[in-house]
Order: C-alpha cells, then sequence, then structure tokens
C-alpha cells in the first residue's frame, strides 16, 4: 500500500496522485453514508427524498435531524445512523491523514539513517 521504510521517498507528483486517491475514497465513503441514510429515512420514517436528504446529511454532518421523526423503526434508526455517523467521521479523516502522516515518518525516518 505505502512504500516500506527502505525504498525512498516518493515524488511530489506521486505522493499528489496518493492523496487524490485517498480522498475519492474517503468521498465515496461519506456518499455510501448518505444514500445508506436516505434510504433508512425515506423507507422506515416515510419522509420525502429531499427531507431523508436533509436529514442524513445534517446528522453525517453532525448537526442533528431537521424533521420530526414519527414511527419507532425511524427512531431506532436515526439513533445508530447518528452513531454510525460519528464513526464515519473519524474514519474518514483518517483515510484523509493517512497519507500525509505516513509521509511524514517515512521522511523523518529516512533523516534518521541519514545521521
Amino acid at each position: 500500500m505505502f512504500e516500506h521504510r527502505k525504498q525512498p521517498l516518493l515524488s511530489r507528483r506521486q505522493f499528489l496522485f496518493r492523496q487524490l486517491i485517498y480522498l475519492f475514497i474517503a468521498i465515496a465513503i461519506i456518499t455510501g453514508s448518505l444514500v445508506m441514510g436516505m434510504l433508512g429515512y425515506h423507507f422506515l420514517d416515510n419522509l420525502a427524498w429531499i427531507d431523508a436528504l436533509v436529514n442524513a446529511a445534517m446528522i453525517l454532518g453532525g448537526m442533528g435531524p431537521v424533521n420530526e421523526l414519527h414511527t419507532t423503526a425511524g427512531k431506532l434508526f436515526a439513533s445508530f445512523y447518528a452513531l454510525y455517523s460519528g464513526i464515519v467521521f473519524l474514519v474518514t479523516v483518517g483515510v484523509i491523514l493517512a497519507p500525509l502522516y505516513h509521509r511524514f515518518l517515512h521522511h523523518f525516518h529516512l533523516e534518521m539513517e541519514e545521521t
């Protein structure tokens, strides 16, 4: 996945390409989570698609629900989706920062070997 500690540091262009790939992975995680939230709100609480989108986006963004939930299934879904969204936030930040962190540590390790 990443270069081994004995391999040279990637060029800036290769690193930016890797960072772009990880950014697309993070966008895919967010998009999949948003679609899952929309489906849950639409089918479990009978919200219109646009209301389901707003609720899913607001919870995924950490703001909270917009519409009042009417069914028990919708309320249960919203509670688990909120917990899931918190974990998705942490995972997404980790996915975006992993190449940066690795490059920093790899660069630091190469400097240590030179001295």
